[in-house]
């Protein structure tokens, strides 16, 4: 039995639009982490203003206490843990710092330093937890039930299951505008079906006999009979979703650079505070002035300074980002933009606009340009397909007088036709090769003679070609090309952008293997992309960028950074800003570590007032932090 067609318009919702993970606020306030953090900040603001205010100093010291208490007894107790494992963290030296400070009286720079820690930790589970969220979303892309077809003596019967009881071998029907269920090959019938949110391809492709559909993928107006090819836990979608906790996992081991030695110079500081308090007293010094001289060192030598020798510089340059469309998530993200050795762009919603846009009306003899795009917007006016909705936009701009059509029918797999003036006119798509030229070509015909042709292409971004040069000479690599259109597509866009290296035909998998294979070589990978078929290769890669407008959920959410309104240009000023920010930070630590050996040895070999051991201390922390605020500046994003 051959499934009907029908002109029902696709009920489906766009591919974005499927996948949306909670608000950003609320995946915030159901984590422990950022409640916690929250309440830390509203006490230290609480304490500085009555501080400010004049209140009575046991009302400060009380806020600024409870402040220890909830911003750090996590970062303390993860120390402790950590302790425990014979691992010394830093979280844990931050607190001893902290309560070393109070201690003396400083209770407000030990306040002040519970904040930012327990803010940072908050940050990073925030940025974990929509990640995943966006990951478990992501299988709604695939519908939950589906029509199994089952044989009987009758004929065909129809049953509704979930798609996960779906087997090997099952057939299963796809309405028009339904989402496919299953990865499989077509064994009846003729649609066009909506692979963007998994391949990347900009238009609709024509699915009949033998072709192969993918889960979660948006059939179009005709009806489709599909031979179950992989059970649910291995279709395409199944695999993003492992590939991107996969790649994940991995990529969270990355750390700032300055962390990366934190586990030495803790234990230096511990060992170095020790000493300073163990070796007086065996000398016959007094306790009380062998553990203020301790107390002092501990001070001078903590890492308040090099902690904001890293961020200020990176934070600023985040805001400065900000404030030109890119949104960045973290300083360790600002940070290894700028240690990119290789570029990767996905094309589609990409180099590319992501839609199809008419490039040229080819009218036959006696048919004028005017004539071919008023017949043609007349019969596209009913459809929702995208090369309609490109054709009634040209028609519009060449202002086109609008032709009434009558008895519009959809033709599956093939165009639409409806009644003109009296004639039947149809719009049709050109057969097309697997390897042939980088557009698609609609026929357009009157009472079966044609009229004329109308070519379309999915319009390269006109910044694409200019951000490739200055990527590739930024980074001194190769710029890549990685897609799921084929060669032929792929090719005339790495030409038209001056880039090199192209790998077409790519899946999700496919992409996300490519970048691997980069970054095992020692290669750091920037790939920007927009799509869910980008978010495995976003995971792997060193940074992942997406595209703000077009973007899927969990491409925005897998990204390290996105450009919020798609302009390229703002990529290589990016990397150019990171860059800027990575040399800010070694004048910082610079400036920090002469200020901590000045500091220290002036302990060790006089005697170190302890006014002037905050002073220098306080001093030290103030300069790097403003030294790296001068990215803030509009000229460190121009230049």
């Amino acid at each position: 039995m051959t499934p009907s067609a029908t002109a029902t318009p696709a009920r489906a919702t766009s591919p974005r639009a499927a996948v949306r993970p909670p608000s950003l606020l609320r995946t915030g306030l159901r984590l422990a982490e950022v409640r916690w953090a929250l309440a830390a900040l509203l006490l230290f603001l609480a304490g500085w203003t009555a501080q400010l205010l004049g209140a009575p100093a046991w009302v400060w010291w009380g806020l600024f206490l409870a402040c220890y208490g909830t911003g750090g007894w996590e970062p303390a107790l993860t120390g402790l843990r950590a302790a425990r494992e014979r691992t010394l963290d830093v979280d844990l030296l931050m607190i001893v710092a902290a309560i070393a400070a109070a201690s003396i009286g400083q209770v407000f720079d030990g306040a002040l330093l519970i904040v930012i820690f327990a803010t940072s930790g908050a940050l990073e589970a925030v940025v974990t937890q929509r990640t995943a969220d966006s990951v478990s979303a992501l299988l709604t892309l695939a519908p939950e039930r589906a029509v199994r077809l089952r044989a009987t003596a009758g004929g065909d019967r129809e049953e509704t299951v979930d798609t996960s009881e779906l087997q090997v071998g099952d057939t299963v029907l796809v309405r028009p505008g339904e989402r496919v269920g299953a990865d499989g090959t077509v064994l009846d019938g003729r649609s066009e079906v909506d692979q963007q949110a998994i391949t990347g391809e900009s238009v609709p492709v024509p699915r009949s006999e033998g072709d192969e559909v993918l889960s979660g993928t948006i059939n179009g107006t005709g009806a489709l009979r599909v031979r179950v090819d992989r059970p649910a836990g291995e279709s395409v979608i199944a695999r993003i979703v492992t590939l991107v906790e996969e790649a994940s996992a991995t990529k969270a081991e990355t750390q700032l650079f300055i962390e990366r030695i934190e586990q030495r110079y803790s234990v230096i500081v511990v060992a170095a505070t020790l000493l300073v308090l163990a070796v007086p007293l065996l000398l016959g010094e007094e306790f009380e002035a062998a553990l203020l001289r301790a107390i002092v060192f501990m001070i001078v030598a903590s890492p308040c300074a090099v902690v904001l020798s890293t961020m200020p510089p990176l934070l600023a340059a985040i805001a400065n980002a900000g404030r030109h469309g890119v949104l960045v998530k973290s300083a360790t993200v600002m940070e290894q933009i700028g240690r990119t050795d290789v570029v990767a762009f996905d094309k589609t919603g990409t180099l590319t606009r992501g839609e199809p846009r008419v490039t040229e009306v080819l009218p036959e003899a006696g048919r004028s340009v005017a004539e071919v795009l008023a017949l043609a917007a007349a019969v596209e006016r009913y459809s929702e397909h995208p090369l309609a909705d490109a054709v009634r936009a040209r028609a519009e701009e060449e202002g086109v007088d609008r032709v009434d059509a009558r008895d519009f029918a959809s033709l599956p797999g093939v165009g639409v036709s409806a009644t003109v003036d009296g004639a039947r006119v149809r719009v049709e798509r050109a057969p097309t090769e697997p390897d042939g030229p980088a557009s698609t070509r609609v026929v357009v015909s009157v009472n079966g003679r044609p009229a004329g042709r109308i070519v379309l292409a999915d319009a390269l971004r006109p910044e694409a070609a200019r951000t490739v040069a200055e990527v590739g000479a930024l980074t001194g690599g190769p710029v890549h090309l990685l897609t799921g259109d084929n060669h032929a597509t792929a090719a005339d866009i790495a030409r038209a952008t001056g880039i090199a290296h192209v790998r077409a035909d790519l899946l999700p998998q496919d992409k996300a293997a490519a970048v691997k294979e980069m970054e095992d070589a020692g290669t750091r990978v920037l790939l920007v992309g927009d799509g869910v078929n980008d978010a495995p290769a976003m995971a792997a890669a060193t940074t992942g960028v997406a595209m703000g407008r077009r973007g899927s959920d969990l491409a925005l959410d897998t990204a390290d950074a996105i450009i919020v309104r798609d302009d390229l240009t703002t990529l290589p000023r990016l990397t150019a800003l990171s860059r800027r920010a990575r040399r800010f930070v070694v004048a910082n630590l610079c400036v920090a570590g002469t200020f901590i050996a000045v500091l220290v040895t002036w302990d060790l070999v006089g005697t170190l007032p302890l006014a002037l051991a905050v002073a220098g201390h306080e001093g030290s922390t103030v300069v790097v932090a403003l030294n790296g605020l001068r990215l803030l500046r509009a000229r460190a994003w121009d230049r």
